[in-house]
C-alpha cells in the first residue's frame, strides 16, 4: 500500500487532510502533539525532519505544517523562517533520496496586494511581510531540489478548529456587543475542508502511482474558493449564516479602513488567486466562498 506522510496534522489544512486522504494509501501523520499524531516531528528541527522521513520512508509527503503566527512572525522571523523556508526544503532533499513525491501549501501573502486582478501563479511574488517571505522561501526550497512536486497556494484559510478568521468572529461575538472588522483588504475566503477534498481529488486522478503523477503535473497551483470579498463582509456572511443568534451579544458590525486598525504585518490589500489553471488541469469545480460558508455546520 502506498504510504503517505502527512504533517501538521493538528493545524486546520492538516486536520481534515487526514479524513480526505484516507481512501489513497495509509496515511502516518506526524506533528510536535505527538497524542494527535502517529510520531512526533518537530518542523523547526532538521534533524526531526529527516528522522522521521528517513524511518517511514513514505512515496508521498504532504506537508501542510507550516508557521502561521503572521503578527507574531514578525518578531519571531528565525522560527518562521525554519518552518516555513527551510523545512520544506529539508523535505524535498530527503524526498529525493527516496523518489517521493511532495504536495506543499503556500500563501497568498507572497504577493504585494498592489494588483487589479486576481493573481496567476506566473505574477512575480513580492511579499510584503515576514510571513510571506517565509513562505515564499518554502517554495524556493522545494523547486531548487527538483522533484516531482504540487505547491498549493491558497488563501484566508477557515473551518471549525484552530486560530482562523471565522472562529475568533464567533468568539468575540459571544464577548461584544460591537465588533469593527477591516472591509478594505480583498480575498478569497478558503474552507480547509475544500483544500483538503481537493488535494484528495487531485491524487486520485494519479491512480496511485503519485510519483509520476507529480511528476507530470509539476509545478504551483492556487486552489482557493472562487469570489472575491472584504473581512467585513466575510463577518457578516459569518453572522447571517451563524444558528442560535441569541447566544452571542453582538449588536453592531462597523466596517473600517485598514489605517483604523493597526496590526504589526502588513497585509496585502488584494490578494485573490486566478484558480483557471487548477481547475483546467484537474477538473475541480471550485464553489463560491459564499456558497462554501454555507455549508459549515457551525
Amino acid at each position: 500500500m502506498t504510504k503517505i506522510l502527512l504533517t501538521g496534522v493538528t493545524g486546520q489544512v492538516g486536520w481534515e487532510l487526514q479524513k480526505s486522504l484516507m481512501n489513497l494509501g495509509e496515511v502516518i501523520s506526524v506533528s510536535r502533539d505527538v497524542s494527535n499524531s502517529d510520531l512526533y516531528m518537530d518542523l523547526s528541527q532538521p534533524d526531526s525532519i529527516r528522522q522521521v522521513i528517513r524511518e517511514i520512508k513514505p512515496d508521498l509527503i504532504i506537508n501542510p505544517g507550516a508557521y502561521t503566527a503572521v503578527d507574531k512572525a514578525e518578531s519571531e522571523p528565525e522560527l518562521a523562517m525554519a518552518v516555513n523556508g527551510i523545512a520544506p526544503g529539508i523535505i524535498a532533499e530527503e524526498a529525493k533520496l527516496i523518489g517521493a513525491g511532495v504536495i506543499h501549501y503556500s500563501t497568498d501573502y507572497v504577493f504585494d496586494g498592489k494588483s487589479s486582478k486576481p493573481y496567476t501563479e506566473i505574477d512575480q511574488p513580492e511579499p510584503q511581510n515576514i510571513y510571506g517571505k517565509t513562505k515564499l522561501a518554502g517554495e524556493k526550497a522545494i523547486q531548487a531540489v527538483g522533484i516531482p512536486h504540487l505547491i498549493i497556494r491558497t488563501s484566508w484559510v477557515y473551518g471549525l478548529r484552530g486560530k482562523n478568521f471565522l472562529m475568533t468572529m464567533l468568539k468575540l461575538a459571544k464577548e461584544r456587543e460591537e465588533l469593527k472588522v477591516v472591509d478594505d483588504q480583498i480575498g478569497s475566503p478558503t474552507w480547509s475542508r475544500l483544500i483538503a477534498e481537493s488535494t484528495a481529488k487531485i491524487l486520485s486522478l494519479g491512480e496511485y502511482n503519485f510519483k509520476d503523477f507529480l511528476h507530470h503535473h509539476s509545478g504551483t497551483y492556487h486552489l482557493t474558493s472562487t469570489g472575491q470579498t472584504s473581512w467585513y463582509d466575510f463577518a457578516k456572511a459569518i453572522f447571517e449564516l451563524v444558528p442560535n443568534r441569541n447566544q452571542y451579544k453582538l449588536q453592531n458590525l462597523v466596517a473600517i479602513p485598514t489605517v483604523e486598525y493597526p496590526t504589526p504585518t502588513k497585509r496585502p490589500a488584494f490578494s485573490t488567486l486566478n484558480t483557471e489553471k487548477v481547475s483546467q488541469t484537474f477538473g475541480l469545480v471550485l464553489p463560491n466562498w459564499r456558497e462554501n460558508l454555507e455549508l459549515i455546520q457551525f
